[in-house]
């Protein structure tokens, strides 16, 4: 099992310690219901941001889910920018009760990350894809394989994490950021790619195979 980070991540931590600041204030000046509210927050934050452990397939050729959540699609698509030629994207919403914490889904070395500010729809609308604030990142194997992902903000998910920079070398199942309350992500692999994963399943980052490499 596999969490290389504490069990909450450190992001989480400024929310948690505003919260339980207000929590502690308003108890001591005998607001109860304001405090139980600041409780409750303080409760949900560090459940939010909590970064549970994970059994990382080890089999060669998986690519894994960077995150928790339901597939929303899976579709036939053409990638000249990352793929560069046909290729599966696999599209996961995460609503705000999964677990936010995104990992590599394949092992090898970053080619490129590309940042773009933009709106903020609905995570789970089409559009989202292509208009919201996004961060997009292509990793290629020692075999010269390619799997891109993108981490796409939401309407209440207003800040995209990721640790990662062109040149690095990671591992399958890494983690290498986070997007706070509520998101999606879409990867992107060769056509040639066996899926294993369909509208509607849920899966689990770092642990769930969504596809394999051939």
């Amino acid at each position: 099992m596999k969490r290389d980070f504490p069990i909450v991540m450190r992001e989480g931590w400024p929310f948690v310690g505003s919260a339980l600041g207000l929590a502690v204030f308003s108890g001591a000046l005998g607001w109860r219901g304001f405090s139980l509210a600041a409780w409750l927050t303080t409760a949900f934050c560090l459940w939010f941001f909590r970064n549970p452990p994970r059994a990382i397939p080890q089999k060669e050729g998986a690519i894994i889910s960077p995150a928790d959540g339901k597939v929303l699609r899976v579709e036939a698509v053409d990638d000249p920018r990352w793929i560069r030629g046909p290729a599966t994207k696999v599209s996961v919403f995460l609503n705000i009760f999964d677990v936010h914490v995104n990992r590599t889904p394949i092992g090898g070395k970053v080619v490129e990350v590309e940042y773009r500010p933009g709106k903020f729809f609905v995570a789970s609308l089409d559009k989202a894809s292509q208009e919201n604030e996004r961060n997009a990142i292509c990793i290629e194997d020692i075999r010269g394989r390619r799997v891109a992902f993108l981490q796409i903000a939401g309407l209440v998910a207003r800040r995209i994490v990721s640790y990662l920079h062109s040149g690095d070398e990671v591992d399958r199942g890494q983690i290498m950021g986070l997007i706070r309350f509520g998101s999606r992500v879409e990867i992107f692999f060769p056509r040639d790619a066996r899926v294993v994963v369909r509208s509607g399943d849920r899966v689990r980052g770092g642990s769930t195979v969504v596809a394999w490499l051939p």
